[in-house]
Parts: structure tokens; C-alpha cells; sequence
């Protein structure tokens, strides 16, 4: 049989789509950004409304795309909506974004961390195997963090069904585990004074900056329109962290009933996470005072400096004592390997929706006997074990994370433009709480970015540079057959 007879088959059901909006969203974030959090802003009640408007963005913008992704229920997702939108280009520049930084770095940046957090069961992995300079240092773990993005992809060209199963079962162990040290953290916290005195001076926030030099802690207060351009500039942590729920409607050729089912996993989905997100962050001021000071323990470090930033180690060793650095690990690598599973899984169709256009290398828009687009898969698992090696990739994702949120303002401004361009169209589903809705995701995205552009130019610009680059490159796959 000919690899032209093959085609994607709908074998995922709700409870698959919404375990893969789930899973690819919750990494190894919820676990740290906290703590930039806490010196950015300094106010207990100022972090937990952060992430409320984290959670509200996320799920206005995914009950924004259940509207797109019932009109076109065809693999791509997200590149399929924009180019329906606004032309080809706009499709390319984002489909080039996803596979240099956005997808790949993440990928490359979630393997990193998992392998890291095996390092505290095998100290080995932290080992060097060469450096050049003080600039490129290449680590055991980083050939773990490799080796798991191969072992992944490769399970996902044999077939949907075991890419299912490894994600469902992955993210039903990091939930279960999730909502565990939540509940006994909660249950300890608020046996504690600790929660109340977080709250003590509730709306008053201030920026917290740490010397490595000369170990000294600068506080300045912040108020009026301080305070919201320090949500602005910081939300990116929380955004980050709330990321990849689009990531299942890359999928939509092989998700049954999608008209219904992607529109409902998003929903599901991201209200999940951001009710974890809330809940977890309770849990951590509920356990750890909000201040502290860089040397000291657990308790005195507080959150703000918490121990190599990882705020969720400390919550761990205050329910479980120093046994909870290895639970906490075991939990972050389970969590990280289940993220890249959905990573892994759904980035390989936006890839290959574009070489069916003619926008990627042709040999990725082919399938394999399994239905699945294999080489798409191993292009992507390519270029994030480069990411891997590189050590750059962090740097990328802050890059791209801007691009990204005009991506998203790109995609949800789209409902607009298709409902009065083509007002006939069927649409299974409509967005909810449209114009409403939409426009104010719309309008306070757009805000963030001018404080993301005020606060952090170099990141920012760099983030529009790699979109541009990909213009040039647009133009050699119009011209030429790759």
C-alpha cells in the first residue's frame, strides 16, 4: 500500500484531548515562577491575582478558539486559523516561530529539566563531558534530556494510540500527585500562622532585587500604575507556565467528533489547570512566609528565595521534611515527561499541515503505516536535540514567549475578521461571551505586550526578529521545492 492511501485516523476521544490540554500545560513552571513572582511584586495578595488573570486569559482565549477549531476541525490547528484569516504568509511566519523556538524550545527546555531533576536520584548526570570557555558547557544530563525527546518521538511514530496512552497515563499521575501535596499542604499550612502574615500588608507591593556580588537585598515600593506595570511585566512567568493548551489543535485530524471535543477539552482542560495553579499557589503561601532572606532555611528563605528558586521543593520539605526533595523531583519528572509526551505528539501535525502546503519539507507531510506523520516528528526531534545541546534554548523561550501572546492577539482578532468575512460559514460552536470576550483578551494581551516592550526591550525585540527572519525564508519555499 502506498504512503499516499494513509491518512490521519480519529481515534481520540474527549477525555484523550482534555488529558493533552492538561498535560502539555502543566511542566515544571508552577513549580518555580512563583518565586520571580514574589520579588517582582512582594504582595501575597497581588501573586494570587496575577494568576487569576492568568487562568481568566487562558480560558477566554481557549473558549475563543473553540469557535475556529469547529469551523476547521483539520490537523494544524492554529496554523490552519490563521491563514484562513489572513493569507499565507501570516500561517508560515507562525508555523516557522512554533518549530525554531515556541515548540522545539520548549521540548528542548522541558527534557533539560526533567533530566536535571533525574540528577537527584543519579548526582551523575550533573558530570561534565566537555566545556569550551565559560560559555558551552555539554552535561550528562543533557544527553538524557536528548535521549528522552528520541524515546518519545519514536513511541509517537508507532502510532497515535500509544501516544494516547502514555498521556493519559502521565497526566493522571501528576494530577493525583498534584492534588496530594496541595491537599497536605493546605491541610499543614493552615494549621500555621503563616498564610495570615502573608497577608498582613495585603496591597502593598514592592520589587525585590538580590545582589550576587555584594549579597545585598534592595526593596523599593511600588503603587499606582507601578504596580501595574510590574503585573505586566511579570505575568509572563504565570502566562509561560499556563502555555501549550493550544497544542490540541494541532490534532484535530485525529480527534473524534472535533467539532464538539476540541472546543470542550479546551475548556475542560484549562480550567483544570488554572484551578491547580490557584490552589497550588495557596498551598505555597500557606507553608512558606512570603519574604525571607538568601541565606537560612527553608523557612527563612521564604519564598522570594527559595532554594535554586524552586518554591515547590520547599513546600515539599515542609510537608515531608528533606525526603520531599526526592518526592518533589520524582513529581517534577513525571510531570516534565508527560508535558513532553503532548508536546511531542502535537507538534508533529502542525509541521506536517504545513508541508501539505507546500510550507515545510515536502517528506513531512507524509504518514507512515501507523497514520502518523513520522518525519514530521523526527524533523521536530531534530532541530529541539540541537535546542538541547545548544544550552540556548531558555534564552529563545523568552524570545518567543512575546511573540507567541501577538500570535494568540493574531489568531482570536481572526473570529472577527471571519465572522465578517464569511458570516455564513458553519460554526458548530461560537465563541463565548463574542464580541465581549474575545475583544478583552484582545485589548489586555495587548497591554502586557507594551509592558513586556517597556520592561524587557532586548527579549521583546528579539522575539520580533526571529518572526522576521522567517519572512526571507517564506519567500525560498514559494520559490523553491524543498
Amino acid at each position: 500500500m502506498s504512503e499516499q492511501k494513509h491518512e490521519l485516523k480519529r481515534s481520540l476521544g474527549l477525555i484523550d484531548a482534555t488529558s493533552i490540554v492538561a498535560g502539555s500545560m502543566i511542566g515544571s513552571g508552577i513549580f518555580v515562577v512563583t518565586v520571580y513572582m514574589a520579588r517582582d511584586l512582594g504582595s501575597a495578595a497581588w501573586i494570587l491575582v496575577t494568576w487569576l488573570i492568568t487562568g481568566l486569559l487562558t480560558m477566554s482565549a481557549a473558549l475563543s478558539y473553540g469557535e475556529l477549531a469547529g469551523m476547521m476541525p483539520t490537523a494544524g490547528g492554529q496554523f490552519v486559523y490563521i491563514q484562513r484569516a489572513y493569507g499565507r504568509l501570516a500561517s508560515f511566519l507562525y508555523g516557522w516561530t512554533v518549530f525554531t523556538v515556541i515548540q522545539t524550545g520548549v521540548i528542548a527546555a522541558v527534557a533539560v529539566t526533567f533530566a536535571n531533576y533525574t540528577a537527584v536520584f543519579f548526582p551523575i548526570l550533573q558530570d561534565e563531558i566537555f566545556r569550551i570557555g565559560d560559555s558551552f558547557v555539554f552535561k550528562n544530563s543533557q544527553v538524557l534530556a536528548m535521549l528522552s525527546v528520541v524515546l518519545l518521538t519514536y513511541i509517537n511514530t508507532k502510532g497515535v494510540k500509544n501516544g494516547k496512552v502514555i498521556q493519559l497515563v502521565f497526566t493522571s499521575a501528576k494530577l493525583i500527585a498534584l492534588f496530594a501535596l496541595i491537599g497536605f499542604g493546605l491541610y499543614i499550612g493552615f494549621s500555621t500562622d503563616t498564610f495570615s502574615n502573608n497577608f498582613n500588608n495585603t496591597w502593598e507591593a514592592s520589587k525585590t532585587v538580590f545582589d550576587e556580588t555584594t549579597k545585598t537585598v534592595t526593596v523599593t515600593k511600588l503603587t499606582g500604575i507601578a504596580i501595574v506595570g510590574a503585573i505586566g511585566a511579570t505575568i509572563i512567568n504565570s502566562l509561560f507556565s499556563s502555555d501549550a493548551w493550544n497544542n490540541v489543535t494541532f490534532i484535530a485530524g485525529e480527534i473524534k467528533d472535533p467539532k464538539k471535543n476540541i472546543p470542550r477539552s479546551l475548556f475542560l482542560g484549562t480550567l483544570i489547570v488554572t484551578i491547580i495553579y490557584i490552589l497550588a499557589n495557596i498551598a505555597y503561601l500557606a507553608l512558606l512566609p512570603l519574604t525571607g532572606n538568601p541565606d537560612g532555611s527553608v523557612v527563612e528563605n521564604g519564598i522570594m528565595f527559595a532554594a535554586q528558586d524552586r518554591v515547590g521543593a520547599a513546600a515539599a520539605n515542609m510537608i515531608m521534611g528533606n525526603i520531599g526533595v526526592f518526592v518533589m523531583a520524582a513529581l517534577i519528572m513525571v510531570s516534565t515527561f508527560g508535558c513532553n509526551s503532548g508536546l511531542v505528539l502535537s507538534g508533529g501535525r502542525l509541521f506536517y499541515a504545513m508541508a501539505k502546503d507546500n510550507l515545510f519539507f515536502k517528506k513531512a507531510g507524509e504518514l507512515n503505516k501507523h497514520d502518523v506523520p513520522e518525519r514530521a516528528l523526527w524533523f521536530q526531534c531534530l532541530w529541539a536535540c540541537i535546542l538541547c545541546i545548544s544550552g540556548r534554548y531558555g534564552d529563545l523561550l523568552t524570545y518567543a514567549t512575546f511573540a507567541s501572546l501577538l500570535f494568540y492577539i493574531l489568531t482570536i482578532y481572526g473570529i472577527f475578521i471571519l465572522r465578517k468575512k464569511e458570516p455564513n460559514a458553519e460554526r458548530p460552536y461560537k465563541a463565548f461571551g463574542y464580541p465581549i470576550i474575545p475583544a478583552l483578551y484582545i485589548i489586555i494581551t495587548a497591554a502586557i505586550c507594551v509592558a513586556l516592550l517597556i520592561y524587557d526591550t532586548v527579549n521583546t525585540g528579539l522575539g520580533l526578529v526571529i518572526v522576521a527572519l522567517g519572512i526571507p525564508v517564506y519567500y525560498l519555499f514559494m520559490n523553491k521545492k524543498v
